[in-house]
């Protein structure tokens, strides 16, 4: 197992690369790309359209399906408005904690999978071992659903997949769908003392929002009876409204940026449908009669698959015999992982750190848990030989 000292220096490495989801992720994969190459690796990069991020995807061992895969995301959310102790991109040691954006979500596991690689690679592996390094997961998994295509296009069928988002070592083997989308209205502006002349955006977006509210009371009803997660319904949360001038003046423009976590696929078309004809019966037609270009439009910023608890999971008898752990849990957040299911890959969660420090200033992992990944890491090469 490497020293926990190497690790510790490509963490520090990863986390100075500011891979803010708006910003590239290039110079990383690069860093990335080298440590693979020099392990011996087979390397495929592939770029969104706009040749500012990318996809690593690298293999040790043999050709042929059947491999695992470690998977990591690359992108960390925004530090602006925070309150950091210290500066977030320059990795910071305190107590037996690495402290820095990104260090448990999830640049800490993707720093033990690196550190790890030149071990892998000392004997030969019988079976592949892949890396899928990904962009975007933070906004939509658009990296990881370009993956799933680029396996696909490449016909590489990897047989399990471990996801190393921050679970403190334990078996994740379910979560919740994550859908998000920005509602727009368009109205017409107009003189406050006349609002009859006028659509108004932002009353148009409320009626919209109660709607929406409405229809998150009777997914409770819905939730199905066997269903471990917490809460046990699909949820649904508006995060943002934005509308309006002034208080004298007809809104012309509105926005809700929202959100739906499914427990179930039928939950999601149930809202949909329910919704969009709520909007072509009632909503649209009402606008239209003062202004025929009025109009309210949903743009779809991401629906990511939940991952679905199984009876035979390969992925989870791997790790939980990597971990020694028998119990499998389910969690509200999303991640990748159902995208991997969803292309026929066995998949689990189980990486470094807590999601609770996930997002939040003063972010961090523990050394402890870094170590315990390495563990777990070193468990699976005999596995792969």
């Amino acid at each position: 197992m490497p020293d926990i000292a190497r690790t510790r220096q490509i963490l520090a490495d990863l986390v100075a690369f500011p891979t803010v989801s708006a910003d590239s992720n290039l110079q990383l994969i690069d860093y990335a790309a080298e440590i693979l190459g020099d392990a011996g690796a087979r390397l495929s990069v592939h770029q969104d359209e706009a040749g500012t991020k990318a996809n690593l995807f690298a293999t040790l061992g043999p050709e042929g399906d059947g491999g695992i895969v470690l998977s990591g995301h690359t992108d960390v959310v925004p530090v602006e408005g925070q309150e950091w102790t210290s500066d977030p991109f320059a990795l910071r040691e305190a107590d037996g904690r690495l402290y820095g954006r990104g260090t448990c979500d999830m640049k800490g596991f993707i720093a033990c999978c690196l550190a790890m690689a030149p071990v892998f690679a000392q004997k030969p592996l019988k079976r592949p071992l892949h890396f899928a390094f990904t962009y975007d997961e933070e906004v939509g998994c658009f990296g990881a659903r370009a993956l799933m295509d680029e396996l696909a296009r490449a016909e590489i069928r990897p047989a399990a997949a471990i996801i190393g988002e921050p679970t403190l070592m334990r078996i994740i083997e379910g979560h919740k769908g994550c859908y998000e989308y920005t509602t727009e209205f368009r109205g017409l502006e107009g003189h406050g003392s006349d609002p009859g002349r006028g659509v108004n955006a932002v009353e148009y977006a409320v009626r919209y929002v109660s709607r929406l509210m409405a229809l998150a009371e009777e997914l409770k009803v819905r939730a199905p009876a066997e269903s471990r997660f917490h809460p046990p319904w699909t949820t649904l949360q508006v995060g943002l409204m934005q509308g309006g001038a002034a208080r004298n003046v007809i809104p012309g423009h509105c926005t809700v940026e929202w959100e739906m976590r499914p427990v179930q696929e039928g939950d999601a078309a149930f809202v949909k449908d329910d919704i969009q004809a709520y909007i072509d019966q009632v909503l649209r037609p009402a606008m239209k009669i003062v202004s025929e270009d009025a109009d309210i439009v949903t743009h779809v910023v991401g629906e990511v698959e939940g991952l679905e608890p199984v009876a035979q999971s390969e992925a989870r008898r791997i790790v939980s015999e990597l971990t020694g752990l028998t119990e499998a849990e389910v969690v509200a957040f999303g991640t990748e992982a159902g995208l991997f299911q969803s292309a026929g890959i066995s998949a689990v969660i189980c990486g470094p750190g807590s999601i609770e420090q996930a997002h939040k200033p003063d972010e961090f992992v523990s050394v402890e848990q870094l170590s315990a990944c390495l563990g777990m890491l070193e468990r699976l090469r005999p596995k792969l030989t």
